[in-house]
């Protein structure tokens, strides 16, 4: 039950909003257990957004996982998202941070899991 939200200052068209949420789709498996099946992705373009004092392009990657993950999954997985951005956004990749979050509580269809 990932879901994976990528906010980013740059123009997002559907074409490579559907590129990238195939992309993150596949990006996905670096974490045991998790698949296309279950991943819920958001994709936020055209937001403001600095780094470092400026609004050159630039990305914020939320990963909310049920459950958890080894560091190892994680690195992977970081390394997938920031090459999928810098590739379909042009976001070079020390402009993109990506965080994550875990947790044991993950409510789907009126009940928690």
């Amino acid at each position: 039950m990932p879901f994976i939200n990528v906010k980013t200052n740059r123009t997002v068209s559907a074409d490579a909003a559907e590129q990238i949420k195939s992309q993150l789709g596949q990006a996905i498996t670096a974490v045991p257990g998790k698949s296309e099946g279950w991943l819920m992705v958001g994709i936020e373009g055209g937001s403001t957004l600095f780094f470092r004092g400026t609004d050159e392009p630039a990305a914020m990657v939320q990963v909310s996982l049920y459950g958890g993950a080894s560091s190892n999954a994680l690195n992977t997985l970081t390394a997938h998202i920031t090459g999928i951005l810098t590739d379909s956004l042009g976001i070079d990749s020390d402009r993109i941070y990506v965080s994550y979050a875990a947790t044991n509580d993950w409510g789907w269809n009126g009940s928690n899991f």
